[in-house]
């Protein structure tokens, strides 16, 4: 890793307007979808049925989807869960409907299509839960966006702290925006990797500025434009080897473990990208933007502070 951040001397800042115009775009193209399309609300959000079903061998899931066709629930969302001879099915709710009558006619088609077929559990989540699930996800994001800036402002200094929140706040937009054109269901897996993605975009920003923080007063005859390309050409080993990493086994949760955790790790994946951009050109860019120099780090001794730490 050292060799490599020797042997690396790219000119990230140079290319920070043609990056921030990219951002720009990509946000606006995530905000126009998220108010043109909207989002996929899954049933934690928009209320409905769940029925999770047993079979003795493994369940043909486009059988299943034929049979609930015929059943008048084409719409219905028909899952493998934990095992291939488990099925999730969820319901939206229907206004001709109750919830019972739902549960009763699909349990009905099922059992006609396999007699074998057992019930393991049937739950009904309201629209009035869906909207308070829907209310405290977006608070989750919020208090964690207020306590992230609190913690850098306290760690380094206020034009880190906007830097590192912008660049979560563009992680978060974008991430949505992709979830919105691609109508990904929506339900609180998705919001707890939304959170996991600003942590771990965090946690990539935390490494970068540090870095940054230690070359300030080393490099003070250099410009903050310097000071920055060198920092993050010195971390760009870890950030690159981090993310790959964590993007294999990813990919690997997303093909292999099967469709109750698409939503999730497809969500990761995009996070991690867009968020390791972020930590180079969005939040490193900030600092710029904002005017950091070597006299925000650097920590002015006081007049007579060595004389009176003497004996």
């Amino acid at each position: 890793m050292e060799f490599f951040s020797k042997k690396t001397a790219i000119d990230f800042m140079g290319k920070r307007k043609l990056a921030i115009l990219l951002s720009l775009v990509l946000i606006l193209t995530s905000l126009g979808s998220l108010v043109v399309r909207g989002l996929n609300f899954g049933i934690d959000f928009t209320g409905g049925t769940l029925i999770e079903a047993g079979y003795p061998d493994a369940a043909d899931l486009g059988s299943l989807r034929a049979v609930l066709q015929e059943a008048g629930y084409g719409d219905a969302q028909v899952q493998h869960f934990g095992s291939s001879r488990d099925v999730l099915i969820r319901v939206a709710p229907r206004a001709d409907r109750a919830s019972a009558q739902i549960s009763e006619e699909i349990l009905t088609a099922l059992k006609n299509a396999d007699a074998a077929v057992e019930m393991r559990r049937v739950e009904f989540v309201g629209p009035q839960v869906g909207d308070e699930l829907a209310e405290q996800g977006i608070l989750a994001v919020v208090y964690a966006l207020i306590g992230i800036f609190l913690y850098v402002m306290i760690r380094f200094q206020w034009r880190f702290s906007a830097g590192a929140v912008a660049a979560l706040v563009h992680d978060v937009i974008i991430t949505m925006g992709v979830i919105s054109l691609l109508q990904v269901e929506f339900d609180l897996t998705v919001v707890a990797a939304l959170l996991a993605v600003i942590g771990y975009s965090l946690n990539d920003t935390i490494v970068v500025f540090d870095r940054i923080r230690e070359n300030f007063p080393r490099l003070r005859k250099s410009s903050p434009t310097r000071v920055i390309n060198q920092s993050i050409n010195e971390m760009l080993a870890r950030t690159l080897m981090t993310s790959g990493t964590t993007l294999l086994v990813l990919v690997a949760l997303f093909v292999f473990g099967g469709e109750i955790i698409h939503a999730f790790a497809f969500t990761l994946i995009i996070g991690i990208i867009v968020g390791t951009y972020s930590s180079i050109y969005v939040a490193s860019a900030a600092l710029l933007t904002l005017g950091v120099s070597k006299f925000d780090l650097i920590q002015v001794e006081k007049e007579g502070a060595t004389a009176d730490s003497k004996p």
